[in-house]
């Protein structure tokens, strides 16, 4: 057995070891409620639990840990599977359903999502789960005292970081961008920007079936993109090398607490952050993620979809009565909440970041979901494996010196060789 195998046992064992705990705690009341196993934890999973505290059932909610495939694998092979759980990889629930695992739902009357999301969820024709959350992956984040005049195209965003580059570099001002690149799923949030703005619609979602090429035009200019703005010297705070090291919460402290950069990509959910740790009251405003012109910019989203495993009656009505427009209005009034539901009106947002980016989310020609969510196998990526691991290694040949040509076939043919072998995994 390989060490990864051996890991991933590993993994399994204490999931199934944790499983039993949770399946038996839920038994030891008499009636059993229906039981949703999640990833989120803290705010997010207390704000869930009083969501379903309106349902007409009891429901126990479990937080699992971000390996949720390796808990949901053991509690299959217990026979101790949940009723319900949420998760944020489209390609997993198409998994799940094809093994069998999954029974089919039908979401309320009122459930309507944006076309690039809603027939992720469906294998041979038929619905496997709803989307129950949304994350708007396309925008920069920066404190107003720090930048007058945020960049509306890719060309004024690589000019802007040049200018700011050149100042920290002589010690006087911040460096420009702050990059978490120690998750991979950052640098990969990343290239799917610049992907969706090149390859448009098509060639985005060929890619993501997994009949596009990762060594054509598209996928090479997009890489090439990033590392004309990667490679800019002075772009991060401690340079490339610290940005590998730099973990994605810490990238967002660098610009509302330490001040030592000035902007900041990534999801809705920077805001979150930014508030637990800004110095002082000023609050984060936020811009597009810029494309080629002015009137070009992609959007990507991620979110979490609910599944109901095999024979749970309970769970398919739990699922039903989430994906209506009214079920989460106390995540909604509490903020911090984005809904992937197009029938939630505006309004209903109490902050008004969210209730812009409700707007944008409707308004959009194309939504495109999250990439790497949508791969298959070890491509999808996790830490040190996949499109992660490849998205590192080319951040750190562009902030290290290798030429932006040598870097990109590189990464090219890691892309395209890891596609292969995650082909025929499946």
């Amino acid at each position: 057995m390989t060490a990864t195998g051996r890991l991933r046992r590993r993994t399994l064992l204490r999931a199934a070891a944790a499983a039993t705990a949770a399946g038996a705690g839920g038994c030891a009341r008499g009636t059993r409620p229906v039981q949703v196993a999640v990833v989120w934890s803290g705010s997010e999973l207390a704000r869930f639990r009083e969501v379903v505290a309106g349902f007409s059932a009891p429901v126990q909610v479990v937080g699992v840990g971000n390996d949720i495939d390796a808990f949901l694998a053991a509690r299959q092979l217990a026979g101790t599977s949940p009723d319900v759980a949420m998760l944020s990889r489209p390609g997993l629930v198409v998994e799940y359903a094809r093994r069998g695992w999954l029974t089919e739902v039908t979401p309320a009357a009122s459930y309507a999502v944006p076309a690039g999301m809603a027939d992720l969820l469906t294998a041979d024709g038929r619905r496997y789960g709803v989307w129950i959350k949304a994350a708007h992956k396309s925008l920069f984040w920066y404190l107003p005292s720090m930048l007058a005049e945020p960049p509306r195209t890719w060309d004024a965003l690589v000019a802007l970081t040049r200018r700011l580059g050149a100042r920290h570099r002589a010690g006087t001002g911040p460096a420009p961008l702050a990059v978490g690149a120690a998750d991979g799923w950052v640098l990969t949030d990343w290239f799917e920007n610049v992907l969706a703005d090149i390859a448009g619609p098509g060639g985005y979602a060929a890619l993501a079936r997994g009949d596009g090429d990762w060594q054509d035009r598209p996928v090479r200019q997009a890489l090439d993109r990033l590392a004309e703005l990667w490679s800019i010297d002075g772009a991060f705070p401690g340079g490339g090398r610290r940005a590998l090291l730099t973990q994605f919460e810490e990238s967002v402290i660098q610009v509302v607490h330490h001040r030592d950069a000035t902007m900041v990509f990534e999801g809705d959910f920077v805001d979150a952050v930014g508030t637990r740790f800004r110095r002082g009251t000023e609050e984060l405003a936020a811009f597009r993620f810029p494309g080629a012109r002015i009137a070009d910019q992609p959007l990507i989203v991620g979110g979490d979809a609910a599944v109901v495993f095999a024979g749970s009656a309970g769970g398919v009505e739990l699922v039903r009565w989430l994906s209506d427009a009214a079920a989460f209005r106390p995540w909604l009034e509490a903020g911090g909440y984005l809904s992937p539901n197009l029938a939630v009106p505006a309004d209903s947002y109490r902050d008004p970041v969210r209730r812009r980016l409700a707007v944008e989310l409707r308004d959009a020609e194309t939504v495109q979901f999250d990439l790497s969510d949508q791969l298959s196998g070890t491509f999808t990526g996790t830490d040190g494996v996949g499109i992660w691991r490849i998205m590192q290694d080319f951040f750190m040949d562009v902030t290290d010196g290798v030429s932006a040509a040598e870097a990109v076939r590189r990464a090219t043919g890691q892309l395209a060789e890891t596609a292969r072998t995650a082909g025929r995994q499946r």
